[in-house]
């Protein structure tokens, strides 16, 4: 039998780690210089967690959650995204007595059950951002702000974003009814999910990226020419963060994300290609000042976002785009030992350079010193290290210059003293 991995799902081979963990320690930086700290919440949670913050009626919900019972009849979900869990875990803890805004990073994998596609799977791995506990639009500005700094410290150049405000409850149900009397009068017009959506929530018809629907939604409604005084003093607020800020935005007044628990903010970071196009999005987000409430809590607002990683790197593979390099690859020095007795006195020699927080490539599963040397070199090391048996009796080891060629011995006891001044006179 030949095993697979299953569809939807993918291994993160070698080759991409070095993207992957250049994202998170992007992530991770702008995230501590910003105050936030990072949380980790179950891969499981309580399947209501996710059907009454995100929304029943939504995609995730009807189509896309790993939802089983356990064997105590406990009805769980795989989690599809990370911003209910995060705001289910400040509930439980009682985050409210903290000074707010309580902030939090992370990152992680998240399941949905979807059609695999380029850059999209169905196990997927995520970051994002979350400040809970404040209504100041300042706080939607930074949220924006993190986000957009993420993207341009990973090497993303032709990026912009939009941005609309969705209204609360005071003016959305109104501009719904608005919006409700448009679309039907158009339903005939509409793909087969919108014509169902128009009877259960007409403002996911906006989030519809079907062409037909496409063609409909550019003559609708727009919501910001609806919004009660309050939504409209803080969307002003926040534009004007932004321009502050000195961002790159445009409104999109049919922006909506597509769950439930938004309220007011709600953007997108997309990347444009030269005509100006956009190519998709890269990260997005928003306000959730009635998400604590769904999930039983007080009245708490917040705000934040979040960011597709498998999507992010696909582009710079693509591209070619800068990554640091591991340890391996930032190695000056390589560690080349021949016979029993050197292989287990390098390895005691590999952590002293190890202790000194030197890098060092070795290659101790091989025993031809021709083949380890060939290995220095393709990694453009210039200093090997040459450990055999007779240096391994006599307390030396012999230091080989590969661009001169020339050699030379030093005592065992001084090595790494004598290569960390080599290194650092280089």
């Amino acid at each position: 039998m030949k095993f697979q991995s299953l569809t939807g799902m993918h291994d993160i081979l070698p080759d991409d780690q070095v993207y992957f963990q250049r994202v998170n320690k992007v992530v991770e930086n702008v995230a501590k210089y910003y105050g936030f700290l990072k949380i980790e919440t179950p891969i499981l949670e309580q399947a209501e967690v996710f059907s009454k913050s995100v929304g029943t009626d939504t995609d995730i919900v009807e189509k896309e959650m790993y939802t089983f019972r356990t064997k105590g009849g406990d009805l769980v979900s795989l989690r599809p995204e990370g911003t209910a869990a995060v705001m289910r875990s400040y509930i439980e803890h009682g985050m409210h007595n903290l000074p707010q805004p309580v902030k939090f990073w992370y990152t992680g994998p998240f399941f949905r059950y979807e059609r695999p596609q380029a850059g999209r799977f169905r196990q997927f791995h995520q970051f994002g951002f979350e400040a809970i506990g404040e209504r100041n639009p300042a706080i939607d500005g930074q949220t924006i702000q993190m986000s957009y700094d993420v993207l341009k410290e990973l090497g993303f150049k032709n990026i912009s974003i939009e941005v609309n405000s969705i209204g609360d409850s005071e003016c959305r149900p109104y501009f719904k009814k608005i919006l409700t009397s448009y679309f039907r009068s158009r339903r005939t017009s509409l793909c087969a999910d919108c014509q169902r959506r128009l009877k259960e929530n007409p403002l996911r018809i906006l989030d519809c990226k079907e062409e037909k629907c496409q063609r409909v939604k550019a003559g609708a409604p727009q919501i910001i020419d609806h919004l009660c005084e309050n939504c409209h003093a803080h969307f002003k607020q926040v534009l004007e963060f932004l321009d502050e800020l000195e961002l790159p935005y445009t409104l999109n007044p049919y922006l909506v994300r597509g769950l439930d628990y938004y309220t007011k903010t709600v953007f997108e970071i997309v990347e444009n290609s030269e005509d100006g196009k956009s190519q998709g999005s890269l990260a997005g987000g928003g306000r959730y000042d009635n998400l604590a409430k769904m999930l039983g809590g007080r009245d708490t607002p917040a705000c934040g976002s979040a960011g597709g990683i498998e999507r992010i790197v696909s582009i710079m593979k693509a591209r070619e785009m800068k990554v640091g390099k591991d340890s391996k690859e930032d190695a000056q020095i390589f560690l080349a030992q021949l016979g029993q007795l050197a292989k287990r006195k390098s390895l005691k020699l590999f952590e002293e350079f190890r202790d000194s927080k030197i890098p060092v490539a070795e290659s101790f599963s091989k025993d031809s010193l021709k083949t380890q040397l060939r290995t220095a070199s393709k990694m453009g090391i210039r200093w090997v290290l040459i450990f055999g048996q007779k240096e391994a009796l006599e307390g030396f080891v012999t230091l080989r210059d590969m661009d001169t060629g020339t050699q030379k011995e030093i005592q065992l006891d001084k090595v790494v003293e004598e290569m960390k001044a080599k290194i650092k006179a280089k």
